[in-house]
């Protein structure tokens, strides 16, 4: 089920599903032709994504008799089925939106000092660069949703909220799907939810040009026994993960994977080729607090480093070390699809960040 069919049938205005009253409709980003899709809910959709998600959260977070959350990730269904679940789980919850100026996120978390914070990557790298002591927040575990979180990235958050990296815990999702998996420390793996039939395959299966992939990566695609009022049959996520396969989890052999590195597809230009949590990862071996953005344009790809320590010595050992260690980068520079690769200090600007929830992407200028 990919997006070409998708945009074809199920996106499309005509999509008699809209014309029903019994449905709940999501509207999300747009899809390849400018439209935005609205992706539908049936009443026992709800049911189950509500279940799943619960079920996740009890999994993680239940051990450690949490009573304060904070959802701070914005508007939409992921925000507001949390509350929901936080409610079930007897805790004390509130909300806000990414739009707000930083400087109000922090004082509301040093007001209400949660011990729970359910984020987005993009999000927490704003409080971190505004608040001159994180900790102080008291937050005790992170549950994060929406982009990449490299194991740099996690330990550099860890490190500034002054809690352990097994309290930094990720989870993936989609509207299209609901709940998909959630990284258990305790196997060092994503492990899939209820439901979810997952399986790999190669760019060539999808055509679209797309650049082959790296070894042991390949593209998600999902089956959903609990979707009704989507085709989840072999839904193809374009997010790119890394090891697929099953393990024994508790005793029983639970299909997992490594990480998820990009995304792909055919408007995404090089990115089927960058990952920005390789990067990420690189840039914070170096760095433990600093805010990363990457870019392309006039086919030279930038590094942006927001970050009080980012002198010109360690811009230039992070440079050596993409160019070492993500070969992928190395290879379209010497094939001259891109020009070259620039590691750059800049300050931070939250003005930036606040028309999108989702940051962590590659900008193309």
């Amino acid at each position: 089920m990919t997006a070409s069919v998708l945009e074809a049938h199920y996106y499309s205005a005509d999509n008699p599903l809209a014309e029903r009253t019994d449905l709940y409709g999501y509207r999300t980003s747009g899809t390849s032709s400018g439209r935005r899709k609205t992706i539908y809910y049936s009443e026992r959709d709800e049911e189950a994504y509500l279940r799943i998600k619960l079920d996740i959260f009890k999994t993680i977070l239940e051990p450690y008799g949490y009573r304060t959350a904070v959802a701070d990730m914005g508007t939409g269904h992921a925000e507001a089925t949390a509350v929901q679940v936080f409610r079930q789980l007897g805790m004390d919850v509130h909300s806000f939106s990414f739009r707000l100026p930083i400087e109000q996120h922090i004082e509301r978390l040093e007001r209400i000092k949660p011990e729970v914070l359910y984020t987005m990557p993009s999000i927490m790298d704003r409080i971190l660069l505004a608040a001159e002591d994180p900790a102080a927040f008291g937050i005790k575990h992170v549950v994060l949703v929406g982009e990449t979180a490299s194991p740099g990235w996690i330990a550099r958050v860890a490190q500034r909220l002054n809690i352990g990296p097994d309290r930094v815990t990720d989870t993936l999702g989609s509207i299209e799907i609901g709940t998909i998996a959630y990284f258990s420390h305790r196997h060092g793996r994503y492990l899939f939810a209820e439901g979810i039939i997952p399986e790999g395959i190669g760019t060539e299966a999808l055509g679209a040009n797309l650049e082959p992939l790296s070894e042991g990566e390949q593209v998600l695609v999902l089956t959903s026994t609990v979707r009704e009022s989507f085709p989840a049959l072999r839904y193809v996520t374009y997010d790119v993960v890394r090891d697929l396969r099953p393990i024994e989890a508790d005793g029983v052999l639970r299909p997992s994977f490594q990480s998820i590195v990009k995304r792909i597809g055919p408007d995404l230009k090089h990115g089927e080729k960058i990952s920005i949590y390789d990067i990420d990862n690189i840039v914070y071996r170096h760095l433990s607090d600093a805010g990363v953005r990457v870019s392309v344009a006039d086919n030279a790809l930038s590094v942006h480093v927001s970050s009080p320590l980012a002198t010109a010595d360690v811009l230039g050992r992070i440079k050596e070390d993409l160019e070492l260690y993500i070969p992928e980068i190395h290879a379209m520079i010497q094939g001259g699809v891109l020009d070259g690769i620039r590691v750059i200090a800049e300050p931070f600007d939250d003005s930036l960040s606040r028309t999108s929830v989702k940051n962590k992407k590659i900008y193309y200028t």
